[in-house]
């Protein structure tokens, strides 16, 4: 497939935009695993969904403060399996912090 040359700076900024926001992650499904689990399932579905709905806009909020190394890493690691936006948190808590660690101990 032929791509102009003038279109590829303009591909490259699409590309990256899309890489630099916060992933769609379809938590139903650990949702609803959650209440199957829990004595009021329907209470703790809707909990969930709207907790991970905070969590979401959070991570909306403060997406840029964590490198993009980290976001990369931790959006592929939560994909395998049910994902959902509070271990997608914890996952670039916890790489901020081992990076804040390890620069005072130097």
């Amino acid at each position: 497939m032929f791509v102009p040359f003038f279109a590829l700076p303009l591909a490259t900024q699409l590309i990256i935009s899309v890489a630099d926001s916060v992933p769609k992650l379809n938590v139903t499904a650990s949702c609803r695993a959650a209440a199957a689990a829990a004595a009021n399932g329907s209470d703790r579905m809707q909990s969930c969904l709207a907790s991970e709905q905070r969590i979401y806009d959070q991570l909306v909020k403060g997406w840029s403060d964590f490198s993009s190394v980290d976001r990369a890493n931790c959006g592929k690691a939560v994909k395998g399996f049910e994902p959902t936006y509070t271990e997608l948190l914890t996952c670039l808590e916890m790489a901020r912090d081992v990076k804040k660690i390890r620069r005072e101990k130097d």
